[in-house]
């Protein structure tokens, strides 16, 4: 009797709590619109101003269907079948600000939203989404001079093949003939491409808009694949950085001096990356330093005092991440540079985590600190 008695009180208590917590949650503002990142003429998915996102997805066959994105589980968001054959459902919380990747499941199978534009992330084409930021301002589309961002295809002996990367150019380009400029190489994360940087990324708009309101000096950015041995899905121990190394440092960077107006020099150049770029930067800075003077890490670790062998060379270090990583780490790690001598500056993103919004976020604190 005594141990019915304690299961209803506890059953009761849970209930209730519950229910306090249901009640305590704000109603879900019917005020959603289409994300920008939906194919043309596409009405979902849908964001509304609370960063809630609810998806349409016509499948009348299927006998189930969710989403990767969301707080659902496992499952993520799961969806309801409609009386049109459509399936349809809301995130059980906000999400995080910026751009996401995520995918549909039907049946089990795995498939992108036809309602969104794809992008090239976790080793293959997903669904993005974009939740509006409150400081989307440094990376929108506006009206003043904009750099061009042109594909090339360079020689690889060493692995035998013609290698693509994006170049951008900063307003004026073409037309300061006599200019030249410093060089940015910045490095995507894993399972993302050559592509991620202005495509997820949205740097070009930062470097113009930056430029626009006069708080950097123009420079070049090169952004190229950055993987070189093949590696299975959770076989990024086994990376080898020495190939990679050599197509960047000695086929790439020579290619990209003779093709553009660089300065084209170790003062005169810096070497970013997010996550797995940031391990690929770590490594190469280090192994290399009389090619890059400027280091970054975004999300992708910390360097260590006694690992930079000659710190005359280096004119600055700066490691960032999201106030969900591990911002104690990150800061840290500057304190220590910074107690020996070095230039060395950290960043933390607010309420951002490996995610987009984050790198976005430490492009523009570094943009400005680089080419002094």
């Amino acid at each position: 009797m005594k141990k019915t008695y304690l299961a209803i009180l506890f059953m009761t208590l849970f209930v209730s709590q519950v229910c306090l917590a249901q009640a305590n949650q704000p109603a879900i503002a019917e005020d959603f619109k289409p994300s920008t990142l939906n194919q043309p003429g596409q009405i979902y998915p849908q964001v509304n101003s609370q960063g809630y996102v609810r998806f349409r997805v016509l499948a009348p066959q299927a006998q189930s269907v969710s989403v990767s994105l969301g707080l659902g589980g496992k499952g993520g968001t799961i969806l309801s079948k409609m009386e049109d054959g459509t399936w349809m459902g809301t995130t059980e919380g906000s999400m995080d600000e910026g751009f996401h990747y995520y995918h549909l499941r039907v049946d089990g199978g795995v498939f992108n939203d036809p309602g969104t534009l794809n992008f090239y992330g976790s080793t293959r084409w997903e669904s993005g989404i974009e939740i509006p930021a409150h400081d989307m301002d440094f990376y929108a589309l506006k009206d003043v001079p904009h750099g061009n961002i042109q594909q090339i295809l360079f020689p690889s002996k060493s692995t035998n093949t013609s290698r693509r990367a994006f170049v951008y150019t900063p307003p004026r380009y073409d037309k300061a003939v006599k200019e030249r400029y410093p060089v940015l190489y910045l490095q995507h994360g894993w399972g993302e491409d050559e592509t991620a940087w202005s495509n997820q990324g949205h740097a070009n708009l930062i470097m113009d808009n930056m430029i626009a309101e006069g708080k950097i000096k123009p420079f070049i950015i090169v952004m190229t694949y950055g993987m070189t041995n093949d590696t299975k899905i959770g076989g990024l121990r086994n990376f080898d950085i020495l190939p990679f190394q050599t197509v960047l440092v000695d086929e790439l960077i020579p290619y990209v001096d003779a093709n553009f107006r660089t300065i084209a020099d170790q003062p005169h150049r810096a070497m970013a990356g997010l996550s797995m770029g940031g391990m690929e930067t770590h490594l190469i800075t280090l192994n290399r330093p009389d090619v890059f003077s400027y280091y970054a890490l975004l999300s992708g670790g910390t360097y260590k005092p006694e690992e930079i062998k000659d710190k005359s060379k280096v004119k600055l270090v700066f490691i960032s991440c999201g106030s969900r990583e591990n911002p104690d780490r990150v800061k840290n790690a500057v304190i220590e540079l910074n107690n020996v001598g070095f230039n060395a500056v950290s960043y933390v993103s607010e309420n951002t985590a490996h995610e987009f919004l984050t790198w976005r976020r430490s492009l523009l604190e570094l943009a400005p600190l680089l080419f002094k």
